[in-house]
């Protein structure tokens, strides 16, 4: 029976992933034929764009199952792995409830929709209904999925508690109205720790905090809840993701990546500390392609760990540096943190990519700083001589120029961001294929940005109804209150802005605090005479630095599941690091007052 049930799950799975793929490749294709046709021929394809939205919609629903499993489930589970035995199983249910509940809510969220909705997309011709019906299938793949994930592991009665309890509370909300004088947001936020606490994936705890908000009178119906977490996702812009996602995967697809790696060697390899030097300013080199910090944390634990270890660096010490050279892929441009802040703010994407080259420039002088001065590791190398530099330099160019691509194409207005995202993507396409590394590796790469578009999609789709209700009980004037009371000026709103970043970004992901907080905070700064491209800039350097800290740190959890160095042991061994880049982050909030 369990081996029926793996060949089910594998086959399952697998045509999710060649579907995923495949709208990949189809919306990479879309956006750059649109871009071949208005530039050479002056004219675009009719409805192009909300086709694109249509398929990436269709993207994050069909990926939505794969994401159940490893870091891109963005579960909080440092309270979980405290638990023993019938603890831990018990928290276990209760994370499979609030994905069960979260599920139902997509399936029959979406389906209600789907009998109410009428018109036509004027531009597509098609139904309205198709792009919220997305989602309900993909709450319906991800019970499936669930179960039988759970059956696999031998967890039958477990699985069944738990969607029977998750079943129980999606039905019990609508009928046990709770009368009650505070605000709906505070048990929103109370079920959303909750979920948070039992490690369930993120996006599936913002989902069904926002349902439960119901019977404590939240103002979002379960259509509704649906229908703006899908009006979240259907920006243009956020096409950029998985263009860029997909960028540094064929980067590194291509061995672009290890041509990085030649030249930051030759550049700073015969310093003291010249291979720690070297994997920093590899990450910077890196930066100006992936736009992905998980992805730079993967690439350097696979790549320089080994190398590190082996010239003396105790494993937590070269885990922690991995991370921390990291942090800079979601600052120094192009930056996926950038794009999403621009989505949930509406700040020009442009100008807060200068900010980040400015911003990253600092966090990596300041890293560079704390590996001298932290590193007992002689100089032992000759300097590379200029030839090999030059010719380090040429090698390294094609991928060099990625990132100049990009940047320039987005700052000088030749091409939005979205297809400048595409661009960059066809380009390292390019580099793979005349690299000739086979269509396995590619397909791969292809899936496996697709799986993490899936991902980030349904953070950004489910945050939506979240900042909503948020936004209904007007958090942001009770921040500007509290900034009033401290005074009303620039000093107070940095002061109270990062202290509530540096707070938030310990229990939320990244991406979620960027997309709850940015649109509360950016009104406070811009009433304080703050420039919002700079508070911008810090509040995605603040929040960057909580992937290096406990207890989610992403990256400290992902360079950990590559090296197998415990988390807890890079956590301790991160901490100078940290404080470079905390130092960092003083610097830019002394700027943005003197300047």
């Amino acid at each position: 029976m369990a081996g029926v049930t793996k060949r089910i799950l594998a086959a399952i799975e697998g045509g999710l992933g060649f579907l995923a793929a495949s709208l990949l490749a189809g919306l990479l294709a879309l956006v750059l034929v649109a871009v071949v046709l208005r530039y050479l021929f002056h004219f675009g394809i009719v409805g192009g764009e909300e086709l694109a939205i249509w398929m990436h919609v269709a993207l994050i629903a069909v990926g939505a199952p794969l994401a159940l499993k490893g870091p891109l489930a963005m579960r909080l589970d440092v309270f979980v792995r405290s638990l023993r035995g019938c603890g831990r199983s018990a928290a276990a249910i209760g994370a499979d409830a609030f994905s069960v509940v979260a599920a139902l809510v997509l399936l029959f969220g979406g389906t209600e929709i789907m009998t109410m909705l009428g018109g036509i997309s004027p531009a597509l011709g098609l139904p309205e209904w198709i792009r919220f019906g997305f989602l309900g299938a993909g709450g319906l793949l991800v019970l499936i999925v669930l179960f039988l994930n759970r059956l696999i592991q031998g967890h039958g009665f477990s699985v069944l508690l738990s969607f029977g309890i998750g079943t129980a509370v999606y039905a019990a909300v609508p009928l046990l109205p709770i009368e009650t004088s505070l605000p709906a947001s505070l048990f929103l936020a109370l079920v959303a720790g909750l979920g948070l606490l039992l490690a369930a994936p993120l996006p599936h705890a913002f989902l069904a905090a926002a349902y439960v908000a119901i019977a404590f009178g939240g103002s979002l119906p379960e259509p509704a809840i649906v229908s703006t977490a899908v009006t979240g996702m259907s920006k243009f812009l956020l096409l950029a993701i998985p263009f860029f996602l997909l960028a540094g995967g064929l980067l590194t697809a291509s061995g672009a990546a290890g041509r990085l790696v030649r030249l930051a060697e030759t550049l700073v390899g015969h310093r003291r500390a010249g291979l720690a030097q070297t994997t920093l300013l590899t990450s910077v080199l890196f930066s100006g392609a992936s736009g992905s910090s998980v992805a730079n944390a993967a690439f350097g634990a696979s790549t320089f760990f080994p190398e590190l270890v082996r010239n003396g660096y105790a494993p937590e010490r070269a885990g922690a540096l991995i991370a921390a050279t990291s942090v800079l892929d979601n600052v120094i441009p192009p930056s996926i943190a950038f794009l999403l802040l621009a989505a949930a703010t509406n700040l020009s994407v442009g100008p807060l990519l200068v900010g980040g080259f400015f911003a990253g420039g600092l966090m990596a002088l300041c890293l560079a700083a704390a590996i001298h001065l932290t590193s007992a590791e002689a100089a032992t190398r000759a300097p590379a001589t200029a030839r090999e530099r030059r010719q380090a330099a040429i090698l390294a160019m094609p991928a060099l120029g990625l990132g100049v691509i990009v940047v320039a194409g987005i700052r000088f207005g030749i091409v939005t961001t979205t297809e400048a995202a595409a661009v960059a993507a066809a380009y390292t396409l390019m580099l793979a294929v005349v690299a000739k590394r086979g269509t396995v590796p590619l397909y791969a790469t292809f899936r496996q940005a697709a799986t993490e578009t899936a991902a980030i999609g349904l953070l950004i789709g489910t945050a939506g109804p979240f900042a909503f209700l948020l936004a209904v009980d007007d958090i942001a004037g009770l921040v500007s209150q509290v900034v009033n009371t401290l005074g009303g000026g620039a000093f107070a709103v940095l002061l109270l802005s990062n202290v509530v970043l540096l707070a938030a970004g310990l229990v939320l992901d990244i991406g979620a605090a960027i997309l709850l907080l940015g649109p509360i905070l950016l009104p406070v700064a811009i009433s304080a005479g703050l420039d919002p491209i700079q508070f911008g800039v810090i509040v995605v350097v603040n929040l960057m630095i909580h992937g290096l800290t406990p207890p989610l740190g992403i990256l400290v959890f992902v360079v950990g599941g590559v090296t197998r160095v415990p988390a807890s042991a890079l956590f301790r061994a991160v901490v100078p690091y940290l404080a470079a880049l905390l130092i960092s982050l003083l610097i830019l909030i002394s700027f943005v007052l003197l300047f």
